[in-house]
């Protein structure tokens, strides 16, 4: 027997089927780390019925089931199938090869299968059970597992041996046996326990079987009295189901007339709503027409307000300048005398040239003869010092003369430059302060926009004001009424609720009221005091309540049984017909009281009944007087006075509700009034709103006209004073150069005389050989013609200057008087520009305020037009919202009174089927208690006349308390007694089985106990016998033996291991090392292996802690087991892969899913190995 091939579907890392086929020897499994090697060692333990989460490396069993990985999804079930070679038939099965197959889903659910077909784990577990193999799994050492076995109890180490001796199929066997013995036990103590229970039973039950005979007479009586009551109780249950029945149907037609009215009722509402649909709309389009033209009216009146204040506002102002024309005369006269004068100045100019000529004329004559002798000297001179000094003399000369005519030139320059700046300079101030004029001139008129405009928008804001101010006082108003109103309504007593309620619970119809006070309306042309005198008249009444009540039997049953708490509450019913009173003569200071109110067409017949011998009268005097010419009439006056034939009621007491409800609807009526000038006055509030709100858009513009024109006129002076400052400073430049270019050819002029003076000297030295000493005699003559000559000039300077001065100080006067004429005649002409614009703007105003006028006429006419339309189409909308409401609340009392009925209905219904269900539940009751048929009972036990409902309860009392006399019976005794003691022969019989049978059960434990002490004995002697050889050849020199714990206890003792490694003392298992533990361990399994030998053996990764040579050693163990089992190595060693006869390569790619591929091997050719083939399918 061997392991032929393991398919794994979906277990664990192997998602896809994978079938590993093993053969005969050793099959070594490898791969690296996490490929999933293991998963094939749990495989195995998993498909031979493991089941502990924990031995399979997992939290819960349902983790063998692969969890998805990569690309791959997770699946809903592991399946393992394991395939046997039993060609030896080793398992006690008739098949030469067997396939073990478990399936788990993820739910928890598991089949198993044997060659197909479905089986249990217990089949699996003893038919591999015969082979060595049980639940402890010896033959599958995993990872651990080495630590584990060393590690575990004497008695865990016990059932390695039991497994390997096929014990566990013998062990199960005896514990199923002791199950069933205890079962047996509790099972025996149980029939002992009833059979002495029913020894206990059998007496009572005789003496019980004695007194129900007795009572049977008793019982006859009592079923007979049972049988007449219950046909009396199902009459009256049936005539309370026909009462129900009948009431229900009433019911229903009410509901059905209350239908049909609310049908009609309903189409009215709609056809209201439609009206008011269509109404509605056309009041809000005459209610924004009425507001538009409103604040259109004001928008004119303000328009014309201030266009009377500027037509009021004009007057004709006349100049107040002086007359331009008188000062230009002055002007010409100044100018002639300028020109006489300036001819003055001319004969002196022209006479002071004469003598600047004759003076240069001498002055030349003069120079030149102080030349000539000047000459002479220095001719004599320079003929001492010689010529030489002359020559650079004129040469130096010359160099400054050409060095100065280039200086002039730059001044020349300059002085242009200078002078186009002034000049430009000039041209800008002129042309700055010709627009610096006109800006001056256009502020007037701005500055007087303004201080109009500003005003304008003054008194829009006080209209505003003083129509927001009448606003608020209409609104304090209207919020005074509502409150006054609410606290009226609060006050109106309420006293009919507990009336009500009264009525409703007692008749099961719910009955709803409204105040007489909501039905009568004082008339608006009533005088004072009508609504104190109505309720005066109307008395206790006053306080009445009305509703649509029916006095029937179920009402006036109600109203008899109103308990005492609920207070007295008058109630008026509807009526038919109109108003109307007695038939009498008045004064003409009378009048009926009936005619000053309106009453609700329901209740007018009503209250003309109460008040119909009512007169209202002006004074006491008259009232008096009426009632003693017709002692039928009452007579009340204005001020609380009642007076009747021999009567009278005076004094003020508590507002009743007919008082305080005409005070409201006073009080409503001023409302609405209140409200009617507040929107009145909306319109007029909108209008001086945006009257105002353009005003001061006016203002503002003329204030921001005013201050841009300011702004500007400031900035056109301060450049006009920064051009002056620049047009002097230029000024001042262009003197200074040409002061400097002056100067410059006055040097000029110098150094040419100079230079002639000394060209003309060298002339003379080189001309000039005898030279004699000059005399002075023609330069004196010269000097004294001169000076003449001067003297006459000066006279004529002193001339020219006093004619200048008085000729400039003419010329001033006259430019003065020209130019104050020209400003006063601009002046003039600004003030008549103003008049005329002023006069312009009167006479638009005038035509503004004509036209505002007349547009004011038609727009107050549109607006009264409007204001009737308005009224007329919210009237309109008012009747149908009136009308509506009315509807509405009609619909909605039919409505509730529907609702009312058919909750009724509907109780009622439920009424008519709780009795219908009590009548059928006594029916029921009675067949069940009395086991009579219902129509039986009807048909022989109905009441008749002679019928004593109290003589039959007493008949019925008489019997149970015969019956009860006789304590409990059982009716049944004697059946009971009958078969209770066929039971207890029956029970004792079985008693003695079972005591048979617990003796068997307790001879199969004996003989199974002693087939274990066999095995276990026969086992363990093999095991110890081979133990310590198996120590010695993993431990050459070591020693090492297995001792019972219990000696003397075959059956429950426990197996110690003692090692002591060659060269060591110790002989306890915790002071080995890991390797030597390891070592220990397998040497105890190999010995398990060789005293009863698996088929197969399943090994992982055990050498993992070994050395080379113990590895060795663990090697040549593998191969001698090899001779008689099959042998599955999980390992990373190369000395282990070269004794395989198959080789498995197990490997796992990034997807997470295992993959296996396998080789079958020679031992020793793993140097060369043939390609591998893939074992996945």
């Amino acid at each position: 027997m061997y392991l032929k091939s393991l398919t794994l579907r979906g277990f664990k890392s192997f998602a896809s089927a994978t079938t590993l086929k093993f053969e005969p020897g050793i099959c070594v499994v490898v791969g690296p780390n996490g490929s999933g090697k293991s998963n094939v060692v749990d495989a195995l333990a998993w498909v031979m019925g493991e089941q502990g989460a924990k031995t399979l490396r997992g939290g819960k069993m349902e983790d063998v089931i692969f969890a998805g990985a990569g690309g791959r999804k997770p699946l809903g079930r592991a399946e393992v199938t394991l395939t046997i070679d039993n060609s030896d038939g080793a398992l006690d099965i008739d098949y030469t090869e067997v396939s073990v197959t478990r399936r788990m889903f993820r739910d928890g659910a598991s089949e198993y299968e044997i060659n197909g077909s479905k089986a249990r784990l217990m089949d699996i577990q003893e038919l591999l059970s015969d082979s060595g193999i049980g639940r402890e799994m010896h033959v599958i050492v995993g990872q651990g597992r080495l630590s584990q076995i060393l590690e575990s109890r004497p008695e865990e180490r016990r059932a390695f041996i039991e497994e390997a001796a096929g014990v566990l199929k013998h062990r199960r066997r005896k514990e199923k046996a002791q199950r069933k013995l205890v079962s047996m036990q509790a099972n025996l103590d149980r029939l002992t326990d009833l059979t002495g229970e029913l020894r206990r039973q059998l007496k009572p039950l005789a003496r019980q079987a004695e007194a129900a005979r007795r009572a049977a007479t008793v019982q006859a009586d009592l079923r007979e009295a049972r049988l007449r009551l219950a046909g009396y109780e199902l009459t009256q249950l049936q005539e309370k189901l026909g009462s129900a029945e009948e009431q229900t149907a009433m019911l229903l037609a009410q509901v059905e007339e209350v239908t049909t009215q609310l049908d009609a009722a309903t189409e009215i509402h709609t056809n209201l709503e439609a009206d008011l649909a269509v109404a509605a709309p056309a009041a809000d389009a005459a209610q924004q027409l009425w507001f538009d033209l409103s604040s259109l009216v004001e928008r004119i009146s303000a328009t014309k307000r201030i266009a009377d204040d500027r037509v009021g506002s004009f007057q004709e102002t006349p100049y107040a300048g002086q007359d331009p024309d008188q000062l230009e005369r002055r002007a010409q006269r100044a100018a002639a005398e300028y020109q006489e004068l300036a001819t003055h100045v001319e004969i002196a100019a022209e006479r002071l040239d004469n003598m600047r000529d004759e003076v240069a004329i001498r002055q030349e004559a003069a120079d030149q003869a102080d030349r000539e002798h000047l000459a002479q000297v220095r001719a004599l001179a320079d003929r001492r010092e010689g010529i030489v000094r002359l020559l650079a003399q004129e040469e130096s000369q010359r160099a400054q003369v050409t060095a100065l005519e280039e200086e002039i030139t730059r001044h020349d320059e300059l002085v242009a430059e200078t002078l186009t700046r002034l000049q430009e300079a000039e041209a800008q101030h002129q042309e700055l302060g010709e627009t610096l004029a006109r800006l001056t001139l256009d502020t007037e008129p701005l500055r007087e926009t303004h201080v109009r405009a500003d005003a304008e928008a003054k008194a829009a804001e006080q209209r505003l004001e003083q129509v927001r101010s009448q606003q608020q006082n209409l609104e304090r108003h209207v919020s005074r009424l509502e409150s006054r109103i609410e606290t009226l309504r609060a006050t109106v007593p309420v006293t009919h609720g507990a009336l009500s309620d009264s009525l409703t619970k007692a008749s099961g119809v719910t009955h709803e009221f409204t105040p007489l006070a909501q039905h009568i309306t004082i008339r608006p042309t009533a005088p004072a005091g009508v609504d104190g005198a109505l309720a005066l008249a109307l008395g206790a009444l006053s306080e009445a309540v009305t509703g649509t009540i029916r006095l029937d039997a179920t009402t006036r049953n109600a109203l008899a049984t109103i308990p005492e708490s609920v207070p007295r509450t008058a109630v008026i019913l509807p009526g038919t017909g109109g108003i109307w009173h007695l038939d009498a003569d008045l004064p003409a200071d009378a009048a009926w009281l009936i005619d000053h109110i309106d009453v609700d067409a329901d209740y007018a017949a009503t209250v003309s009944r109460l008040l119909a011998d009512v007169v209202w009268a002006e004074t006491l005097d008259s009232a008096c007087a009426i009632v003693d010419a017709d002692a039928r009439l009452k007579a009340v006056t204005p001020t609380g006075v009642l007076v009747g034939d021999g009567w009278f009621i005076a004094g003020r007491g508590t507002r009743g509700a007919v008082e305080i409800t005409a005070q409201i609807a006073t009080a409503q009526a001023e409302l609405a009034d209140a409200h009617a000038d507040l929107n009145q006055l909306a319109g007029t509030f909108a209008g001086a709103k945006q009257a105002a709100e353009d005003a001061r858009i006016r203002a503002a513009g003329a204030t921001s006209a005013l201050q841009e024109q300011e702004t500007r006129v400031a900035e056109l002076t301060r450049d006009l004073k920064r051009l002056e400052s620049q047009v002097t400073a230029n000024r001042k430049e262009y003197e200074r150069t040409t002061g400097h270019a002056m100067q410059a050819a006055t040097r000029l002029a110098e150094l040419q005389h100079k230079l002639a003076d000394t060209t003309d000297r060298l002339a003379r030295v080189e001309e000039d050989t005898d030279l004699e000493e000059p005399t002075t005699q023609a330069r004196d003559a010269a000097a004294q013609a001169l000076a003449q000559v001067k003297a006459m000039e000066l006279e004529a300077q002193l001339a020219l200057r006093t004619a200048e001065e008085r000729a400039e100080s003419v010329r001033g006067k006259s430019t003065n008087l020209f130019r104050q004429a020209e400003q006063e005649r601009q002046a003039k002409a600004r003030h008549e520009q103003a008049m005329a614009r002023r006069r312009a703007q009167a006479a638009l105003a005038r035509v503004v305020a004509d036209a505002a006028r007349d547009l004011l006429a038609r727009a107050t006419d549109a607006t009264e037009r409007a204001t009737s339309d308005r009224d007329a189409a919210i009237t309109r909308r008012n009747q149908v919202q009136t009308r509506l409401a009315t509807a509405k609340d009609q619909v909605t009392a039919l409505r509730t009174q529907q609702t009312r009925l058919t909750d009724n209905a509907h109780n009622m219904e439920i009424a008519r089927s709780q009795a219908q269900v009590r009548m059928e539940e006594a029916q029921t009751k009675l067949v069940e208690q009395l086991g009579v048929p219902v129509t039986d009972i009807m048909r022989d036990y109905t009441p008749g006349p002679e019928f004593d409902l109290k003589q039959e309860k007493a008949r019925l009392k008489q019997a149970e308390k015969d019956l009860s006399s006789l304590g409990k019976v059982n009716p049944l005794a004697l059946e009971e007694y009958k078969a209770l003691e066929e039971r207890y022969e029956f029970l004792s019989t079985q008693l003695d089985d079972v005591e048979q049978a617990r003796k068997d059960l307790t001879d199969v434990i004996e003989d199974v106990d002693a087939k274990i002490l066999q095995l276990f004995t026969d086992a363990w002697l093999d095991v110890q016998a081979e133990f310590p050889k198996v120590f010695a050849t993993l431990f050459p020199g070591g020693e090492g033996r297995l001792v019972l714990t219990e000696p003397g206890s075959m059956l429950t003792t426990g197996i110690e291991v003692e090692a002591r490694p060659p060269g060591k003392k110790v002989k306890r298992l915790s002071l080995l090392s890991g390797g030597e533990k390891s070592l220990t361990a397998l040497a105890m399994l190999v010995a398990i292996f060789r005293a009863r030998p698996s088929p197969f053996y399943v090994m992982d990764e055990v050498e993992a802690a070994l050395d080379d040579v113990n590895l060795r050693r663990l090697i040549a163990l593998f191969v001698e087991l090899r001779k008689d089992s099959q042998l599955i190595v999980i390992t990373h060693q190369k000395p282990t892969m070269d004794v395989a006869n198959v080789l498995y390569g197990v490997t796992m790619r990034g997807d997470g899913i295992t993959r296996v591929i396998s080789q079958r091997m020679t031992p020793g050719d793993l140097a060369n190995p043939p390609a591998p083939q893939s074992s996945q399918s």
